[in-house]
């Protein structure tokens, strides 16, 4: 399937204490430069996008170059929001795309298989997330009292990367900018629109680099591979 990777790092990495997380080194790279391996490396993505602030642009070309990211098209400015960062780079996606792949510049342990059989998921229902089951029980809490024990079997970590039929996610940033809603999850946007999204199982590896011990984990889970 023809699908374009958008890779969204624009944030302000505040729990790293201002430090850029996905510039951080990592193995023999950085933290974007192994995602963008890992889109590199999966056969129907066929461009690579990424969302990031302007400062950052010069630092991920050159690792994109370092690495022979051939696929790598360009770098787009973030906006105030996911949402908006999001919209941004899905306004240069290539006009022959059918899927778009949207994931978290932060989340370099992903796999090509597992990205691959999201986007086969997702050419079967319109869209598919990765993600894993909970494997805690869940409580909640108002005022500090549980007031609630959701079903566990029935609880996933949401993960990226999120995949959709281009004309679907086009449908959902329609009805978002109409409705002026702005959501954190991609899902949601298509949710909003009443579209399923399937859950494609992969594994608890694909962690998001979001604190300083993240990145330790990060290099362990690396070497194990």
């Amino acid at each position: 399937m023809n699908t374009s990777a958008v890779i969204v790092c624009a944030g302000n990495s505040t729990r790293m204490g201002g430090v850029n997380k996905i510039l951080l080194p990592l193995g023999n790279s950085t933290v974007i430069g192994n995602t963008m391996l890992a889109f590199q490396n999966t056969e129907s993505i066929k461009e690579i996008i990424i969302v990031s602030r302007p400062q950052d642009f010069d630092s991920i070309k050159s690792e994109a170059e370092k690495l022979n990211i051939s696929k790598f098209r360009l770098c787009v400015e973030g906006g105030d929001t996911r949402q908006k960062s999001v919209t941004n780079g899905i306004r240069h996606v290539s006009k022959d795309t059918e899927f778009i792949a949207i994931h978290d510049g932060a989340r370099p342990l992903v796999k090509p298989e597992h990205i691959e059989k999201t986007i086969k998921d997702a050419s079967v229902f319109g869209g598919a997330t990765l993600g894993v089951p909970v494997k805690d029980t869940i409580k909640v809490v108002s005022d500090s009292l549980i007031v609630d024990t959701p079903y566990r079997p029935s609880l996933y970590i949401t993960q990226t990367p999120q995949i959709f039929r281009k004309k679907i996610y086009f449908e959902g940033m329609d009805f978002a900018l109409e409705h002026g809603l702005d959501f954190t999850d991609d899902c949601q946007l298509v949710e909003a629109i009443g579209h399923k999204v399937y859950m494609t199982v992969g594994d608890y590896t694909n962690i998001k680099i979001t604190t300083p011990e993240d990145i330790k984990i990060a290099e362990v889970l690396l070497c194990s591979e």
